[in-house]
């Protein structure tokens, strides 16, 4: 069938958002964990309604859900597109300033607010397919946002399209935009029953034309190492600092077994934080494995490491306490090939070449599919995520565009 021209509005959209400081705060109990992620997701409020959406809103918890009404009078799966909104806490997202390099010619871009940050097409081999394009990165002393705020434009953008074109068979499209994924927490108070969708799409993938449909299963794990206080004037023989054996154990952690020894499909387990006295300290760690049945042998392996450095140290000892944290999608999505299937296709209808991946992390689809909506998840073309080397093309965010309108057509047409 023949498409209406697609006037995209992606690269406005992305602009306008990074400048928004929504930084998560793993520290933070609150839900949203900070209030400043709400500024954008009232921005998203206002240009859905401004395009016609007049069912969006802001929840307390920090969650818009809208609606984009179905164009046909017959039922189809409800269908939704879910980004988030919060930047990681790895890097600054304070005070972004969006850079356009037009029509990329494969050079290195030094960014200009700190010159020793340096995106090297040698480093970054997926600028090779960017030439012509626009690539959009940030000034060198924040990160970009790309990290879903692509993502966020893509949507914005198909919604758009979709609104100003009803002649585009679709069933009810939901969207969802959600805070604090990047700490874990992006659908811990989601509304399930408000949501009403049947199957979803995260748009949080990297490169152009990638699919997912398979993340690490996840466990968190905390090691409390417990050692013998003695006044340090007077500790000769006595005293076992607990500290020291923590920074035994992290030392004692194989190459082969951290994150920055492994790829494909092997897991890890890695240390995130550290905290305590001479008496009593605790290591937070993230056991993850594509395979959930070998969580539990990640956390027994750390036991018997720190069992074995314990008992180095007389009247020490180390407790190990692991709590699952999601698992992998991938476990719901092979009951619903379909899910996959449209997005395969959809990519496809849109010109490019599907390619299917297994994320080396968690989205929000990951927690979405246990909770009764099966997801994948999507490319938005961002690059180099969490750290201030970002970046993304306008391209591929428009693609991104065009791939959830098409998928929102397929679940209505049928498979074309």
């Amino acid at each position: 069938m023949s498409h209406p021209e697609f006037h995209h509005s992606a690269l406005g959209r992305f602009l306008r958002y990074v400048t928004i400081d929504t930084q998560s705060d793993p520290h933070s109990p609150s839900q949203p964990s900070t209030e400043k992620q709400k500024d954008l997701s009232r921005l998203l409020v206002e240009e859905l309604k401004a395009i016609g959406i007049l069912d969006a809103e802001l929840d307390e918890h920090g969650y818009v859900y809208a609606t984009v009404p179905a164009t046909i009078d017959r039922e189809v799966p409800v269908v939704c597109f879910c980004s988030h909104v919060d930047t990681s806490p790895d890097a600054s997202g304070k005070g972004v300033k969006p850079l356009v390099h037009q029509n990329y010619a494969g050079q290195d871009l030094v960014l200009p607010d700190d010159t020793s940050i340096v995106i090297k097409a040698s480093e970054h081999p997926d600028l090779a397919a960017q030439i012509g394009n626009d690539i959009i990165t940030a000034s060198g002393t924040t990160l970009l946002g790309a990290d879903n705020k692509a993502g966020v434009a893509a949507i914005m953008d198909a919604a758009a399209h979709l609104m100003a074109h009803p002649e585009i068979p679709h069933g009810a499209i939901r969207i969802l935009f959600t805070p604090d994924e990047e700490i874990g927490r992006g659908v811990n108070a989601v509304d399930m029953g408000k949501l009403g969708a049947h199957f979803g799409y995260t748009v949080d993938g990297e490169k152009l034309g990638t699919l997912e449909d398979e993340t690490f299963s996840a466990d968190g794990a905390v090691l409390t190492v417990y050692g013998v206080s003695a006044h340090p004037g007077f500790a000769k023989g006595k005293l076992q600092n607990a500290l020291k054996i923590a920074g035994k154990i992290l030392a004692a952690l194989p190459l082969e077994f951290s994150p920055e020894g492994t790829e494909g499909r092997e897991g890890f387990v890695h240390p995130v934080e550290m905290k305590g006295i001479s008496e009593e300290a605790s290591i937070s760690f993230i056991l993850r494995d594509f395979d959930a049945k070998n969580l539990p042998g990640h956390g027994a392996f750390l036991q018997q490491l720190a069992d074995k450095i314990c008992a180095e140290h007389p009247g020490s000892r180390a407790l190990l306490v692991q709590k699952e944290q999601y698992r992998n999608m991938k476990e719901v999505l092979d009951s619903h090939p379909e899910v996959v299937a449209y997005a395969e296709q959809a990519i496809r209808n849109v010109g490019l070449t599907p390619e299917r991946r297994s994320i080396r992390g968690g989205t929000d689809g990951s927690r979405l599919s246990f909770m009764g909506l099966p997801t994948a998840n999507i490319f938005a073309g961002e690059h180099a995520f969490h750290s201030k080397y970002e970046w993304v093309s306008r391209q591929d965010m428009e693609k991104a565009a065009e791939t959830v309108v098409e998928i929102a057509r397929l679940w209505a047409d049928g498979r074309e």
